[in-house]
């Protein structure tokens, strides 16, 4: 037998535990507004130094680090200083320092793991900074409406600088060889997984991702091939459909067949890199990936939209988008905002999107060349606005979503892959936390 998760009573008796850590530590530290939530700051002069944490760092650092130079020779009277976390570590060292205190003036922070942040009133909502700022119409409102609803539907905790897309990419040189047409349907995914694998001669059509970040693309991989469109069926999560059930074990039955054994414990970093050795077939990321396959692929290779069912629809879970917080207890919110607005205006919006290969939030920047250059972000962008894609909604809104999704079933999909859960115990496992905690948030809202 394999141990349960920890019992929803668990999560949320640490949740409270931390919360009222929080109040009394901020009280101390900066005195309580009376809100009931964390202390406040300062507007501040505008002027002097800000910490900016970097919720990717080390991917993205040179091209945060080009941003602030531009910042810092426009704003002389302004210093930031950066700070990367590596992404696996962004959600721990949040929770920490807003408990213990010493959260930064601004930073990165993707709706996935938005509502428990601002669930600990540890940021502030941007909206009446917005509706004064150059930037009120230049933001795309799908993204922004996003990032509302991640918040709980009501208030906008941070501007949007990108959106991600599911991505297949795929060997061009090795499906040319193996006489394979590109992988644009479940069918020929399969298909190529298949025939490109070698395991004599360590070729393998495909890498799965077993390690951390598991569980979305996972639900990715089984929406898409299900074609259940909704995540919710009243009160309860589509997740453990039986057409879901039957799509799961189809795509792990690839693991050690189609795949490297390694793949149980690959993170994202270690499965691109992997693959970005030559020697896979295809690989599903996103598009934050491009640059990395652009130095080590030399042009062999693509990235197209996540296969479609037979008759072209395509179904996909959302993806998270990404942007820059304001936290309650800076200091010099004055200066931490100029920033935030800087950052997410058209040149260094384009900027940091053409480094990552995402689809830019300021709409100016959306339309520069190198979007329609890129033909991975344009495909994407592309296919967001077909009228035969189907989009399901994760619910980044429960507070609990990052826990059930990481920390609750990580390890279990890896014992899935193992063989040592069947799909459909993962699944339910995985339906009845998310039933609890959807039960739960509907009750606090009524």
């Amino acid at each position: 037998m394999f141990s349960k998760p920890r019992t929803r009573g668990t999560r949320r008796a640490a949740a409270l535990i931390a919360l009222t850590a929080t109040l009394a530590l901020t009280a101390t530290a900066c005195g309580d507004d009376g809100s009931g939530t964390a202390a406040k700051g300062d507007e501040g002069s505008g002027k002097g130094e800000i910490t900016f944490w970097d919720n990717n760092g080390g991917v993205r650092t040179d091209v945060w680090k080009e941003i602030i130079a531009d910042f810092e020779k426009a704003n002389p009277d302004i210093k930031v200083n950066y700070v990367g976390i590596p992404a696996e570590n962004v959600q721990s060292k949040y929770d920490t320092t807003i408990q213990g205190g010493g959260t930064p003036d601004v930073g990165g922070l993707g709706t996935a793991m938005l509502a428990g942040i601002a669930a600990q009133g540890a940021v502030e909502p941007l909206d009446s900074r917005l509706a004064k700022s150059p930037l009120k119409d230049k933001l795309n409102p799908a993204m922004v409406e996003s990032v509302r609803a991640a918040g709980g539907g009501k208030q906008l905790f941070t501007l949007p600088t990108s959106a991600n897309n599911g991505t297949l990419w795929y060997r061009t040189d090795l499906f040319e060889e193996a006489g394979l047409e590109a992988p644009t349907d479940w069918d020929r995914f399969y298909e190529a997984a298949e025939k490109l694998t070698d395991a004599g001669k360590n070729r393998f059509g495909y890498t799965i991702r077993g390690g951390e970040g598991s569980i979305a693309q996972a639900l990715d991989a089984t929406y898409g091939q299900s074609g259940i469109t909704e995540f919710w069926n009243g009160d309860k999560t589509t997740v453990n459909d039986p057409k879901n059930v039957a799509a799961l074990e189809k795509y792990v039955g690839l693991y050690k067949k189609t795949t490297p054994s390694a793949d149980v414990n690959n993170d994202f970093k270690k499965m691109v890199a992997q693959w970005d050795s030559g020697q896979i077939g295809m690989l599903s990321h996103n598009l934050g990936s491009y640059q990395d396959h652009v130095k080590a692929l030399d042009g062999k290779f693509r990235g197209i939209p996540n296969p479609t069912q037979p008759d072209g629809t395509r179904v996909q879970v959302s993806n998270p988008v990404d942007g820059l917080a304001l936290f309650k207890a800076s200091k010099n919110k004055a200066a931490a905002w100029k920033f935030i607005e800087f950052a997410v205006g058209h040149e260094s919006n384009s900027k940091w999107n053409e480094s990552a290969g995402a689809i830019p939030s300021n709409n100016d920047a959306a339309k520069d060349s190198w979007v329609q250059e890129a033909e991975a972000t344009k495909l994407a962008a592309e296919a967001l606005n077909e009228s035969t894609i189907k989009i399901v909604q994760l619910p980044y809104y429960l507070p609990d979503w990052n826990t059930i999704s990481k920390a609750d079933n990580e390890p279990n999909f890896q014992k899935v892959l193992l063989g040592k859960m069947s799909a459909k115990e993962f699944l339910d496992t995985l339906a009845e936390q998310l039933n609890e905690a959807q039960a739960e948030w509907k009750q606090r809202n009524q």
